[in-house]
């Protein structure tokens, strides 16, 4: 008897599982909800209750660190535990924060909105006026993306009776001023670009209909967005208008609520930030400007007015290397600080511009190895007046949350729980080497003998210039580190870990090379006497489910077991679903021949083929991720299935491009991925 295995590379649109894109079809909904039934008799017994019981109790402590971002005279939260699931938006003095036990203001209750309203509301962020108490809030229906904006009053604790609203869709609001707002949002007839994001900005005064709000900046339709920022930095507020023509690459207008005025004369690729009358600029790729060219990745700075001017007597603030790269850039207070890592390890410049020269100084008292992410107190920039916080962890040290006032030297304001025992755990840190001769770093959690049968949990992600960093994860403690496993992270390329070089190895046909990095860190751990290739155990999410697809196809011979999440996987299709065609410049145009040629080879879902050592695989998704469509997973499932593999489906309700929408479930969700994972290596630490 033949087996299909339909869609194959040599007939690539002959899909007959295209009923399963059909997120609400009956015969789709039909076919997840027998797929998460036998799921779930098979790994959600005993010892999957136990650990996701384990893992809800972690995340509902009430020691956990609330995070924290400080406008006015409070600093507030969005607080999750087992009596508020959906979460406590709060607020209260950095005074009292600072006590071990502060007292909160309670501003609204989102589990009492849910239950009151009869919808399946969570908190999606808010936009605020500086000198007001009136906010936009954004409202998702289980974790999807496109929220509903609602304008509401923070001092009465209540929305605006008559106040501005719009129903659902992508997209965000800025204020003007009280009865102003930009609007970025893809609602409305011929406001959506392809990708499914706000295509005009509008200008929406208070009374006013939303669909007469005129147009101030619009794009074409295949672009990606655009977007709106009030900037109040300056002697007077002005509006930057973002032209996003893919995912790194867009154009910058100055402006005010009339329109854009002027486009700023800087590489589409370049990451910028201003404040007051000081530009810095990150270009991607080498630029030249006049008889002088910037390497990739240099961060430059002049004055904003003499750029405009014409005038290019652009500092060099920040080189990057071979193995050194600027992560992140912002101001705070009159002070640009730098995020870099340079081979791996955290470190911060605090720039200050003058007119005579921009001076470099250094955030002292940091830790130079483990995970150092460093961000604005406040959340309005132009509200800032330097304060920092910065937190700190690694694989077997949970995180501290400090404070940073005007550059002093840092102090903790508090500690999360330690969740795991930690007891005879190493952290080293190893290379690989690729397929190419390139050296891929990957950190390494877990006793420091080396048996040659380790259970190995193994991560990465790999895309869109995103670096891994290793953090302490509970999950990962206390459901494999302190039972004995270990635990890696690959550092592999596609990311950005070393800058724009690394992202751009990784990127379009280079895809398949950072998916070759990934199995030769499998193979790396073998070879230096960790494991064997049955007990490594696999996983990775979202642009990480195509590399864990790939695993699937290209290397099953070096896995024990894969669980692939929230995945893309069908690169044929993707363009045409959800937020898809966004990634075109991270993956290629699948409807151009010459960008097929490489799309096609790392398209697991039509590389997929009977007759395999494949692994087992489940395949998790959620049927409100409304970015990455559930139809990759769902096909992806039912064609290894028809060819006669072992690969499972999970698909919960809620949780948008996540894992749930509360603890429980983001719990339940990892909880049974693992139990999946532990069963397929042979590693049961319990009964199950």
């Amino acid at each position: 008897m033949s087996i299909d295995d339909r869609p194959t590379i040599a007939a690539p649109d002959d899909d007959p599982y295209l009923w399963l894109e059909e997120i609400e079809g009956e015969r789709a909904l039909a076919f997840v909800e027998q797929q998460n039934a036998l799921t779930l008799q098979r790994f959600g017994r005993a010892g999957f209750a136990d650990d996701r019981d384990a893992l809800v109790e972690i995340l509902d402590r009430p020691d956990n660190i609330p995070y924290i971002s400080r406008r006015g005279g409070f600093v507030s939260n969005l607080w999750k535990d087992a009596n508020n699931p959906r979460g406590l938006w709060r607020r209260t003095t950095l005074a009292e924060f600072r006590k071990a036990s502060p007292a909160w203001e309670t501003i609204l209750d989102l589990d009492r909105l849910a239950a009151e309203e009869n919808e399946d509301w969570l908190f999606a962020g808010a936009q605020a006026l500086p000198e007001g108490g009136a906010r936009m809030l954004s409202l998702s229906r289980g974790g999807s993306d496109a929220v509903v904006l609602r304008e509401f009053d923070v001092e009465t604790k209540a929305f605006v009776s008559g106040g501005f609203f719009l129903p659902e869709a992508k997209g965000s609001v800025q204020w003007i001023d009280a009865d102003t707002l930009l609007l970025s949002s893809a609602h409305g007839e011929g406001m959506a670009t392809t990708s499914g994001y706000a295509r005009t900005v509008r200008l929406w005064r208070r009374g006013t209909d939303v669909r007469q709000a005129p147009v101030l900046f619009e794009t074409a339709p295949e672009h990606m967005a655009v977007s709106a920022s009030v900037d109040r930095t300056g002697a007077a507020p002005r509006v930057w208008f973002a032209e996003q023509l893919d995912f790194f690459n867009r154009n910058l207008w100055l402006g005010d609520e009339g329109g854009a005025r002027e486009r700023l004369d800087i590489p589409k690729d370049a990451e910028i930030d201003c404040h007051g009358d000081w530009l810095a600029v990150k270009p991607r790729k080498p630029w030249t400007v006049g008889a002088r060219t910037y390497a990739s990745d240099t961060v430059l700075g002049i004055s904003l007015s003499r750029f405009l001017a014409g005038e290019r007597d652009l500092q060099i603030l920040c080189e990057a290397g071979p193995r050194r790269a600027v992560q992140n850039l912002f101001w705070a207070g009159e002070k640009l600080v730098i995020s870099i890592l340079d081979e791996l390890r955290p470190v911060f410049e605090v720039w200050t511009p003058a007119t005579d020269g921009w001076t470099r100084g250094k955030l002292s008292g940091l830790p130079e190895i483990g995970v150092v992410d460093v961000w604005r107190l406040d959340a309005d920039e132009a509200d800032s007046n330097g304060d920092l916080l910065a937190n700190i962890q690694d694989p077997v040290t949970p995180a501290s949350l400090m404070l940073i006032e005007g550059l002093a030297a840092p102090v903790v304001l508090k500690r999360a729980p330690r969740t795991f025992s930690a007891d005879g755990l190493v952290v080293t840190q190893h290379e690989a080497v690729s397929i190419d001769g390139e050296r891929i770093p990957y950190v390494q959690t877990g006793p420091a003998d080396l048996t040659g049968e380790a259970p190995v949990h193994l991560n990465a992600y790999g895309g869109f210039g995103i670096a891994v960093k290793p953090y302490y994860q509970s999950a990962i403690g206390k459901l494999w580190l302190e039972q004995g496993g270990t635990s890696v992270i690959a550092n592999i390329r596609g990311g950005g870990e070393f800058g724009t070089r690394w992202h751009e190895a990784g990127r379009y046909a280079g895809k398949r090379l950072a998916h070759d990095d990934f199995a030769a860190v499998a193979a790396d751990l073998v070879r230096r006497g960790v494991t064997r290739p049955g007990r490594i155990a696999a996983e990775g999410g979202s642009n990480g489910g195509i590399l864990i697809s790939n695993m699937l196809t290209r290397y099953p011979e070096r896995f024990g077991a894969l669980f692939c999440t929230i995945p893309l996987i069908d690169m044929r299709r993707y363009t045409r679903l959800l937020a898809g065609a966004s990634w075109i410049a991270e993956y290629g145009d699948p409807d151009k021949p010459e960008e097929w040629a490489w799309l096609q080879t790392y398209s697991a879902y039509h590389t997929a083929v009977p007759g395999q050592n494949y692994p087992p695989i489940l395949i998790a998704t959620t049927k409100k991720d409304d970015r990455v469509h559930p139809g990759h997973a769902r096909k992806m499932a039912a064609k290894l299935q028809a060819m006669g593999y072992e690969a499972y489906l999970y698909e919960p309700a809620a949780g948008g491009h996540g894992y749930g929408k509360d603890n429980k479930e983001r719990a339940a969700f990892t909880a049974l991925g693992y139990a999946f994972l532990k069963q397929k290596i042979g590693w049961p630490d319990r009964v199950a």
